[in-house]
């Protein structure tokens, strides 16, 4: 896992607390599975590779909200399980379900960056990156 996924997701969440409409973040692979992974599961909008960025990889996130006024987001809780100072590996045994369902788990496996449901289901285990509520 890359400190730049720790750096989409603090972005993400702080973009949602100003109520601001997008944010750009540095990408890669892993990045840009993370956030595939959230919009499949509703909680973005969108996310598209910005182009003109010169040599850079940029990522921009279309934040989501529960209503038009941007009181409520759709993400109430992001948080890292692996670290770069604190490797997290769970194996398909030890995935338990985030928030007794109502959230889900972000994980990289051998068959790529999946969530828990599925890695439960294909019984993969691997790195635990993030949950998400």
């Amino acid at each position: 896992m890359s400190k730049k996924v720790a750096d989409c997701l603090s972005k993400i969440r702080n973009g949602l607390k100003a109520k601001h409409d997008y944010v750009d973040v540095a990408s890669n692979n892993l990045v840009e599975n993370v956030c595939n992974i959230l919009k499949e599961e509703g909680f973005i909008k969108d996310y598209k590779r910005l182009e003109d960025a010169g040599n850079r990889n940029i990522v921009r996130v279309f934040l989501k909200y529960a209503d038009e006024n941007k009181r409520k987001p759709a993400i109430m809780l992001m948080k890292m399980v692996s670290k770069p100072s604190r490797r997290v590996y769970v194996s398909s045994d030890d995935i338990k379900p985030v928030m007794n369902g109502l959230g889900i788990g972000i994980i990289s496996t051998s068959k790529g960056v999946i969530t828990t449901k599925e890695a439960k289901k294909l019984g993969v285990g691997g790195e635990y990156i993030c949950e998400v509520f």
